[in-house]
């Protein structure tokens, strides 16, 4: 082999941020979520309110998936009964805009 040439490894998946967003289009409710909020609508139970078919149980779970990823945070208030809200991060803003590229690139797919 000559002095000259690179040998260029392999180049493997960004395994964090693939499964990432596999798990986030795999939850059905995740975009409806992020809609949701874009509409500053950041409470769980207006959420649910406002979402036909989206209960109370599966909104948690998605909620708690998505601060796991870092792309939501939760902010909880010291007050009587109870207030939860939910914004979506700065590192969120950055994930968000990737799958909204992703979206565009469907429709792209789609019109060929």
């Amino acid at each position: 082999m000559n002095n000259k040439e690179k040998k260029i490894e392999r180049k493997s998946l960004p395994a964090n941020s693939a499964r990432m967003v596999e798990t986030i289009y795999g939850c059905k409710w995740s975009l409806t979520v992020y809609q949701l909020l874009a509409h500053d609508i950041n409470r769980p139970g207006e959420m649910v309110r406002n979402v036909e078919g989206l209960t109370t149980k599966v909104l948690n779970q998605c909620l708690k998936r998505n601060v796991e990823f870092g792309i939501l945070e939760k902010q909880i208030y010291n007050e009587l009964p109870p207030r939860v809200e939910y914004q979506v991060t700065p590192f969120g803003k950055k994930f968000l805009a990737i799958l909204e590229q992703l979206e565009q690139l469907q429709q792209d797919i789609d019109k060929i």
